[in-house]
């Protein structure tokens, strides 16, 4: 089958073997996949990942109880027996494999492996297009599922890219005082004719009065940011992961009493439900397309240009 691996650097394999599926496993023909900032971390060593690519897609169940429906996958790959699983956090299982991120290959291939458990049937309704959305989307919602959000929050999110536009939409749901920063004026238009307000980086006040600040830059200097934004006592959610070792003066935390609360994957089931519904709008989003033998190239145009989504077409319909 083909793929896009990364191994000593990435590259487009148009032989690679099928993947195998174990007992808990079924194999998804891949119609459509999503390059994400992730993708573009592991490419400069994170997590030390080698393999095939992507956790971002959508595609059709080759077997079982969903055979032959549009599907979607959760990306982690739990054991479902660890001390974790058991006690209802199957997405720190200490034995887990993560699709396209560690120890399991991933989406950008004709076909993934991926546990039954895994995945959610997509509503006839929805174009895969927009279904391809659906894990970030359910990482955005992951915030309000971890903190508390109150209407009067005085809420900033420090990023205007693919992340940050789709969690400043989950979360402008729930407060009435939502700022997007960044440096983008495209991308920071696109956010504002989603009703957002926006602001550059460099013409915000850093006058220390947000009671939550999101850091999804997928930058060094988004948690450094935060510490300048956040109020004392207030909470910084870290959605951004980066390659590499990271310094940092701590002393701040420990003086002002701030909250750092790291976040992950979230609900798939409101991820979907919210994008069926349309209340969370990923119109105008994709950027460039491309098919999954330029994969390198789609990568290398995701790293180097300031795009939102680039979609890979694998076997769309």
């Amino acid at each position: 089958m083909r793929a896009v691996v990364l191994d000593d650097g990435v590259r487009f394999d148009g032989d690679r073997p099928e993947p195998v599926c174990d007992a808990t496993e079924v194999l998804v023909r891949v119609s459509v996949a999503g390059i994400c900032e992730t993708d573009l971390q592991l490419m400069k060593g994170y997590m030390g990942f080698q393999g095939i690519l992507g956790h971002e897609f959508v595609g059709v169940a080759l077997s079982g109880p969903l055979q032959g429906r549009r599907v979607v996958g959760e990306i982690n790959c739990s054991c479902w027996s660890c001390e974790m699983c058991t006690r209802g956090f199957p997405t720190h299982c200490r034995n887990r494999s993560v699709l396209g991120i560690l120890g399991h290959d991933g989406a950008f291939a004709d076909l993934v492996a991926v546990p039954q458990r895994n995945l959610h049937q997509v509503p006839d309704g929805l174009p895969d297009d927009v279904a391809v959305f659906t894990e970030p989307v359910a990482a955005a919602f992951q915030i309000p599922a971890q903190i508390p959000i109150a209407r009067q929050d005085r809420i900033v999110v420090l990023g205007d890219g693919r992340l940050g536009n789709l969690c400043a939409q989950v979360l402008a749901g729930r407060s009435d005082h939502l700022l997007v920063v960044g440096k983008h004026p495209e991308k920071l238009a696109l956010l504002r004719s989603l009703g957002l307000a926006t602001a550059r980086l460099d013409e915000v006040d850093r006058d220390r009065q947000a009671d939550i600040v999101v850091d999804a830059t997928g930058s060094d200097t988004g948690l450094p940011t935060a510490l300048q934004l956040v109020r004392p006592r207030g909470t910084i959610v870290q959605k951004t992961t980066v390659a590499g070792t990271q310094t940092l003066a701590w002393a701040p935390f420990v003086i002002d009493e701030i909250t750092l609360v790291g976040s992950r994957c979230g609900p798939f089931d409101q991820a979907l439900e919210a994008l069926e519904a349309g209340r969370i709008d990923v119109r105008g989003m994709v950027s460039d397309r491309f098919d999954l033998a330029r994969g390198v190239e789609a990568l290398e145009h995701a790293r180097s240009r300031p795009v939102l989504k680039v979609l890979l077409d694998i076997h769309r319909g």
